[in-house]
């Protein structure tokens, strides 16, 4: 029997004789482990700044630095896979992700385990793409769908379980476990790839024919995309810290080298023939709506995965499996809505599905701002639940609308943006959160400062009624009262908390909004044909 790729002569087999499924199973686990890794985290950001003595705010780069990271690999996938070999290039990002992971859960400052996240997403960035890949060339075209639902399945599941996952980890082993899991599935994906994974004889064919041309890497447009995107990233995260642009020399610095880097990096991407993006695929109407569409989705998905455990942990008291627990209905309602929007997709155009997904999940967040400080864990699995029916709609079907107009030579770079505007997306959302988190505390603290008057009867009778209450608990003369002006502290700072949050969800809830009118700019696509795989 001819050992061909199955995407080329229709046979049974996989590219070196092998059992397609078996292929299959190899790269979801690894994808499951890349993706498991953008939620896992989130829940344990507490443990993680109490166990390196950081703020919550510095906490947050955990997240924020590896989505950066993944998106500047993303960048260059497609061409180091091609040049090298899908199969060299896929092994070689497991194996740097999975060492990175083991360091991250050996990081001993919030240094080093800042520069770890940023190997781990480096290495992690080029892992979905190239699984799709892998799997078109196993798999006949006939069981290409079929095929793609296990991944599927396999890339939204993974962030569901990941908040539940990392918040168990973190209350019964420590918030290290939460990296060192990819130890052990890491080496077991590497020696079955190794059996397994083989390159079709027409990516060997590309190869070749890469290497004859001369193709060469671009070093200095992938230097400049590098460097935007870190420099900005730093400006975003640092700039409430740092009080912006004033008298910090790092923010001046860091704006300075982003604007440098975005005012070369235009140029060169629209002038240099094989450029590592090709960003004149934003100015196309139909393809620029859809990068931003998916720019809103990737921050609205990773900010609330954050958000949410990061109020129910500070000011309701759960424990982070408690908090990953809130999420877990929304996640498994994704999973669902992944199969039913798949259905749903062969008969409502991509428009429709996109505005009603962005409706749901603006609805959600605006669940959201009606917390209080008697809010329950079902008013936040809701609120979750309501997202988690809409992300999917909008997922599925940002692919389909984003590939009309676009050449069958253009589909790579189409793939990487849309990527990179996930992740990016995603990083943006955390550190512009955080950012306006910040912002409005100050705020309200002033207003609410302002408005508590001691002189005031109404605050001089809580202040007795506090004060009986801590001398009837053991508390003597001023050392009650002092307990009860404490106190009296505490409630005004929890509240200023609670007005701050909902000041932040009423933002993403404009945003997603924002994401309606796009959708239902998109043109029109040709129904019930075989989709392009989702990356």
């Amino acid at each position: 029997m001819a050992k061909a790729g199955a995407g080329q002569t229709g046979a049974a087999q996989a590219p070196g004789g092998h059992n397609p499924w078996l292929v299959a199973l190899v790269v979801a686990l690894a994808t499951f482990m890349e993706v498991l890794d953008t939620t896992i985290a989130n829940v344990a950001l507490r443990y993680i700044a109490g166990g390196l003595a950081v703020g919550p705010d510095e906490s947050a780069w955990v997240s924020t630095t590896y989505l950066v990271a993944n998106a500047i690999t993303l960048t260059a996938s497609s061409f180091l896979a091609k040049r090298y070999g899908r199969k060299a290039f896929f092994m070689a990002s497991v194996a740097v992700f999975t060492a990175a992971s083991i360091a991250c859960g050996f990081a001993w400052s919030l240094e080093s385990l800042l520069f770890f996240r940023i190997v781990q997403g480096l290495g992690g960035g080029g892992m979905a793409p190239l699984a799709q890949s892998i799997l078109a060339d196993s798999f006949p075209p006939e069981k290409r769908g079929q095929a793609f639902a296990l991944y599927g399945v396999a890339v939204v599941f993974a962030p569901a379980i990941g908040p539940v996952l990392g918040g168990w980890l973190a209350d019964n082993a420590s918030w290290h476990w939460c990296f060192l899991i990819n130890g052990p599935i890491g080496v077991i994906s590497l020696g079955l790839m190794y059996w397994l994974i083989e390159d079709s004889a027409a990516a060997k064919a590309e190869r070749r024919a890469l290497r004859r041309k001369g193709a060469r890497f671009d070093v200095v447009g992938f230097a400049l995309v590098a460097t935007f995107l870190g420099a900005l990233e730093i400006v975003l995260d640092e700039g409430q810290r740092k009080d912006w642009f004033g008298t910090s020399t790092l923010m001046n610095v860091s704006g300075l080298v982003c604007a440098l880097a975005f005012c070369a990096m235009i140029p060169w991407l629209l002038t240099k023939k094989d450029a590592i993006l090709d960003i004149r695929l934003l100015g196309q109407r139909q393809f620029g709506s859809c990068f931003l569409v998916m720019l809103f989705t990737g921050a609205i998905l990773i900010s609330t995965t954050q958000f949410i455990p990061q109020i129910t942990q500070e000011y309701y008291g759960y424990t982070a499996t408690l908090s990953g627990l809130v999420l877990g209905p929304g996640g498994v309602v994704t999973v669902l809505m992944m199969f039913t929007a798949g259905r749903l997709s062969a008969y409502i155009q991509p428009k429709w599905m996109i505005a009603a997904g962005a409706t749901i999940v603006a609805l959600g967040l605006y669940n959201l701002t009606r917390l209080d400080g008697t809010t329950t864990f079902s008013f936040f699995a809701w609120s979750r639940i309501y997202m988690g029916a809409g992300l999917p709609l909008i997922f599925l079907s940002i692919t389909a609308a984003s590939y009309v107009g676009i050449r069958k030579d253009q589909t790579d770079q189409a793939s990487a943006l849309i990527n990179v505007a996930r992740n990016v997306g995603g990083s943006m959302g955390v550190s512009l959160a955080q950012n306006m988190l910040a912002y409005r505390s100050q705020f309200h603290q002033s207003r609410l400062v302002e408005s508590l008057n001691p002189a005031e009867p109404a605050y001089q009778e809580t202040l007795q009624q506090a004060t009986r209450y801590f001398s009837e608990h053991g508390y003597a003369g001023v050392e009650a009262q002092n307990q009860a002006v404490a106190w009296i502290g505490s409630v005004l700072q929890t509240q200023v908390a609670y007005w701050a949050y909902i000041d932040v969800f009423w933002v993403l809830a404009l945003l997603t909004a924002c994401a309606v009118p796009l959708a239902l700019s998109l043109k029109s696509v040709k129904l019930g044909g075989e989709p392009p795989a989702a990356h």
